[in-house]
Formats: structure tokens, C-alpha cells, sequence
């Protein structure tokens, strides 16, 4: 696949998420297999899904590095999904994949979510409220 192919398919996946209200998004094409996404997504209750990739997709898509940060309308976390490698010492399962949730940001092993699980969540959490 080439990055411009994964960047589209970012677009289609946004436009087709039907919580989201408005995006500000941004694509840095490194070179033909790799990229930087930058993204906001601002959803219909005033929440807030911040968005980094740096990604290599040559053969498989491979997030080197991303965060996926949601936050309430007020600023404070949701949760928080990241490779980070900063809790090695938590021997947590999916190392380095894991997710923060709430504002105390606890700590739970998570395999590696795409953004459009991440957008499937938040869209699950909306029906519910």
C-alpha cells in the first residue's frame, strides 16, 4: 500500500463516522510508504479526539508511533491510547500498546486499536449517554 492510499482512507473513514462534526487534518508525506497524520476531531457532545500517526506502510501498516487522546467537552481525559513506551515496568501484556482511561489515567494493557476502532468506541459511548 502506499501512504497516499492510507491517507484516503483516513478521509473516508472521518467523513463516514457520524458523530464527527468537524476535523482539522493534516497529512506529511514522507516518502512513498511513510507519512505523519496529524488530526482533531470534534464530535457532536463537544468532546475531542486528538490524533498523531507516523507511519510505514510498505508491506503492512505499521504505526510506528500514534496517540489517539479523547477528551469531554471540559478538557479532561476519556481515554487515551498510545505506544508510548513508558510503562515497561508495569509488565503490561501488549507492551508498548496501552490505553489510559479517566481523569486518575489508569493504566490497561490494549493491543494496538486503529483509528477506526477508536472512532467505533467513541460512537459506542455516545449511544450509551
Amino acid at each position: 500500500m502506499r501512504i497516499d492510499a492510507y491517507f484516503q482512507w483516513i478521509r473516508d473513514i472521518i467523513e463516514a463516522c457520524p458523530v464527527v462534526q468537524s476535523s482539522s487534518v493534516s497529512f506529511d508525506k514522507r516518502s512513498t510508504y511513510e507519512g505523519h497524520l496529524r488530526a482533531e476531531l470534534y464530535f457532536m457532545d463537544g468532546s475531542v479526539l486528538h490524533v498523531r500517526e507516523y507511519l510505514d506502510v510498505e508491506t503492512t501498516v505499521d504505526r510506528l508511533m500514534y496517540v489517539y487522546q479523547h477528551v469531554d467537552p471540559a478538557g479532561d481525559l476519556v481515554f487515551r491510547y498510545d505506544n508510548t513506551g513508558h510503562h515497561k515496568k508495569r509488565s503490561l501484556p501488549t507492551y508498548p500498546h496501552h490505553k489510559h482511561e479517566g481523569r486518575d489515567q489508569r493504566v490497561l494493557d490494549s493491543p494496538a486499536p486503529d483509528l477506526a476502532a477508536v472512532l467505533r468506541e467513541i460512537e459506542d459511548r455516545a449511544r450509551i449517554e
